[in-house]
């Protein structure tokens, strides 16, 4: 008789309630116990054995692999103690990932167990194990996407329906896509963890958040939304990351998330509400896009169950997990400061309707060699102010910067949104 995989499992919310659901019909799989906060929480579904004791579930000799989809830092210290514990681990957490990879995966090194974590980046999307293994023959030169589905809903929203942020960060919380403080996902701390997890994947490098540049969509209007949409664009929240070569030196990594301008004819224009979808560039298979549920209580443990049925078919086989599984690398990237990076911009700016005054932002652009790609002034306001549009060709984000900080030296001209054109 084939020896069942023990799993234990830390969390019981959405996505631990559809990983139980979906092992429900695998006898070959047994949950020994599940650990959650509140024992007397009503729940959807029953397990055989729960405590509110996560060290129950680490400590206890049965068990082979430990499922963490509690999410948060809390559970740092005690996966340290089942991997050193000789047990495997399968998370969904990105944050934990992103924040303390490095530690967690020298350490599952030293105790020949494997972390497997494909629900972490993008839901239910296939993504990090096609990495490793389909394109493995490729050098990649840039990963870009939407990976928070959350902010993508509500710029949809803002875009189809006319409403302001305000307004669809409510409805996204009406719906169950945004939290009720919704800061990690609007402010792009979900989606910077995310890159920093596929940058360490796709360019075997570690990686420093520290030093990615992460903004959210709290400045984005419906204005800049409409704007957009007449000079042919859509506004989306990106990460990216590439390599860049800066000062003769190679091989340096552009990470940041922020919000973009992006062509009507690039794809990730066409992804809408709460999808998500990753861009691979590299050599030789061009280009490649990953598209689908990036959250949800399936979609997500779709990815948790197969990174479980992954360690069951190598321990079953080999009584040992795939190498490619296990994390080699241990330099860190050499990250570009957002100050160094060169980008296209939009402006939207509001100023006393006086002549000159496109004039006076001509000149601070020039004197910050700044071309311009396009400036169009939209008319005049109720109170006599003028809204300019600016578009830039190619220029330092320093310089952007600097010729801002000029042209408002007078109260008579404001840049109310900066925003990158992808």
């Amino acid at each position: 008789m084939e020896k069942k995989l023990k799993l234990g499992i830390i969390g019981l919310g959405t996505v631990g309630q559809g990983v139980v659901k979906v092992l429900s019909g695998m006898h070959d799989i047994e949950i020994v116990c599940v650990a959650v906060k509140n024992l007397s929480k009503k729940r959807d579904i029953s397990v055989d054995s729960i405590t509110d004791n996560p060290l129950d579930i680490v400590n206890n000799p049965d068990i082979d692999v430990i499922v963490e989809v509690a999410g948060g830092l809390e559970v740092f210290d005690l996966l340290k103690i089942a991997i050193r514990n000789k047990k495997h681990i399968v998370t969904a957490n990105k944050e934990l990932l992103a924040r303390h990879g490095s530690e967690l995966f020298d350490l599952a090194r030293k105790n020949n167990v494997v972390i497997m974590y494909e629900a972490a980046v993008a839901g239910g999307i296939p993504l990090i194990y096609p990495i490793k293994t389909s394109l493995s023959a490729n050098v990649f030169s840039e990963v870009a996407g939407i990976l928070n589905g959350t902010t993508n809903y509500i710029l949809t929203k803002m875009e189809e329906e006319n409403l302001s942020y305000d307004e669809c960060l409510l409805k996204a919380q009406q719906l169950g896509y945004a939290e009720t403080n919704p800061k990690g996902d609007v402010e792009g701390f979900d989606a910077m963890y995310k890159i920093a997890i596929l940058s360490n994947i796709v360019f075997n490098k570690r990686i420093d958040i520290g030093k990615i540049y992460h903004e959210g969509i709290t400045n984005i209007s419906s204005i800049d939304i409409k704007l957009a949409d007449e000079f042919g664009y859509k506004i989306k929240l990106v990460a990216q990351a590439k390599k860049m070569c800066i000062n003769q030196e190679s091989d340096m990594l552009d990470i940041r998330v922020h919000p973009v301008l992006v062509s009507k004819n690039q794809s990730l224009a066409d992804i809408k509400n709460a999808t998500n979808a990753i861009l691979l560039k590299g050599f030789p298979v061009g280009e490649v896009m990953f598209v689908g549920a990036g959250a949800g209580e399936f979609p997500t443990a779709s990815s948790v169950v197969g990174d479980i049925l992954t360690i069951k078919s190598e321990i079953k086989e080999k009584n040992k997990i795939l190498p490619m599984t296990v994390c080699h690398h241990s330099e860190y990237a050499k990250q570009i400061n957002i100050d160094d990076t060169v980008n296209c911009y939009y402006l939207r700016i509001n100023a006393v309707n006086t002549p000159g005054t496109i004039g006076k932002i001509g000149l601070a652009c020039g004197k910050f060699n700044i071309n311009l790609s396009c400036i169009l002034q939209k008319g005049v306001n109720d109170d006599r102010s003028a809204t300019i549009i600016v578009i830039t060709e190619e220029c330092f984000e320093k310089d952007i910067n600097l010729m801002i900080k000029d042209v408002e030296k007078t109260s008579e001209i404001k840049v109310l949104n900066r925003i990158r054109v992808m």
